[in-house]
């Protein structure tokens, strides 16, 4: 790895595309820090400093950095475009309009990418308002400073309608900075940026295990987030190959085919979607109720949805996890679709007919791939919160998850840069 990092910074081409990736990431982790007009920021320090309790701000930290901790402009982060990307992506399997269009190539998915961004602007509006009305209840932050606390001091119609328009700007100028670094930088742009918030709230988590558990807390944390990396390596380079013979046809005075490939099914076919899409789902009403008026939908959300380290709320989300990996793999891995295009293009798997048999084939296969790919998700995104609620460290909640997304995407982007290396025939690094 260390030769790699060497060689990448050799070739002036990548490391210009690194630079520009770090300094996209500079400019968004400067706008989190610019306050929303309108907030009391100073009330916003004093409570974040003296209250180190979860509340709503659990669920929003993990993919929006402290942003929302600090009232920032930038505060939704790129929540919104995950959720959207997620929504546009489960759709392109029901929607006959959005399935066309995902088989037209480019041009479709250029579609799908403007489709994705309507609905990012609208998730944003909503999210947004959400948030500006906790701001003003205070339930943003638990703790009895908080519950008191009035963070918009001047809450008028007015005023709440322009910081709603300045979080969704926000969000618009995120998803725009992340389609930078896809485009001119290395890696996938929307995962960096949710890589670099992930990866600033660590030194955050460290304190809070130190304060309540001290060193020793802090060596056992250590060990388990160790043998959690092993396993995550482990899983995350597992894969299944399915071998595939295309037969020979001649075209014109060529000969094409007669030569045999595979079919890589990774055990976490998935990745990190399910979780991401099991934390939206979770926070959603939580939002909601702050909006809504209505009494017994509060108080449901309070007693079941608040407390992230609660035994009933570990176990839905465990389940959820598992039921969108199941739902996700069989969207994005269609079997019928995968079958039907090695048919067309002349193509086989040993020992099983093209056509239906070979679906089956395929839809086994990854059924027996998805079941443990599921329960790995479950337990690598459980196993440090309910070590946690054990030492009854509750500020945390998501520290599973976190580690499970760094690693994910650290993989994924050292990946393309051996990959860019390689295209460039760099000699020091093919040696």
């Amino acid at each position: 790895m260390l030769t790699t990092f060497r060689n990448m910074f050799r070739v002036a081409d990548l490391r210009n595309k690194v630079l520009f990736t770090l300094l996209v990431i500079a400019i968004y982790q400067l706008g989190t820090n610019v306050p929303i007009p309108g907030i009391d920021f100073q009330r916003i320090q004093s409570v974040t400093a003296s209250d180190k309790s979860n509340g709503v701000i659990g669920y929003l930290s993990l993919f929006a950095g402290s942003g929302i901790a600090k009232a920032a402009v930038l505060g939704l982060g790129i929540m919104p475009y995950i959720t959207a990307s997620i929504i546009v992506q489960l759709l392109t399997g029901v929607i006959p309009k959005f399935e066309q269009w995902r088989d037209q190539g480019a041009v479709g998915q250029r579609k799908l990418t403007q489709a994705t961004r309507y609905l990012t602007v609208g998730l944003a509006l909503m999210q947004s308002s959400g948030i500006v009305f906790l701001y003003h209840s205070g339930k943003l932050f638990s703790g009895l400073a908080a519950s008191k606390a009035d963070f918009i001091p001047d809450f008028t119609w007015p005023r709440v309608l322009f910081m709603i328009l300045v979080l969704t700007a926000g969000t618009a100028f995120v998803m725009w900075l992340g389609e930078l670094i896809t485009q001119r930088g290395i890696g996938n742009g929307m995962s960096l940026i949710i890589f670099a918030n992930v990866i600033s709230a660590f030194p955050i988590y460290g304190e809070f295990i130190k304060d309540d558990r001290g060193w020793l807390g802090i060596g056992i944390v250590l060990v388990v987030c160790l043998l959690l990396l092993t396993a995550i390596v482990f899983m995350e380079l597992g894969q299944r190959r399915i071998p595939v013979t295309f037969a020979k046809r001649v075209q014109g005075r060529r000969m094409y085919g007669g030569q045999s490939t595979y079919i890589p099914l990774k055990v976490n076919q998935a990745g990190v979607i399910p979780i991401i899409f099991a934390n939206s789902l979770l926070y959603m009403p939580v939002l909601l109720s702050n909006v809504i008026p209505w009494t017994t939908f509060r108080n449901w959300v309070s007693d079941n949805l608040l407390n992230s380290t609660d035994g009933v709320y570990l176990i839905g989300y465990g389940v959820l996890i598992v039921i969108f990996t199941f739902f996700y793999v069989h969207v994005t891995f269609d079997p019928y679709q995968q079958a039907d295009q090695i048919r067309k293009q002349g193509g086989y798997v040993p020992g099983f007919r093209p056509g239906p048999p070979t679906e089956r084939y395929f839809a086994k296969i990854l059924n027996r791939l998805t079941l443990p790919g599921s329960l790995f998700l479950a337990l690598v995104a459980l196993i440090p919160s309910v070590l946690l609620r054990s030492w009854h460290i509750t500020n945390i909640p998501f520290f599973g998850t976190a580690l499970l997304i760094a690693v994910g995407v650290a993989l994924e982007t050292m990946k393309q840069i051996d990959s860019q290396l390689m295209m460039r025939n760099y000699q020091g690094f093919l040696q």
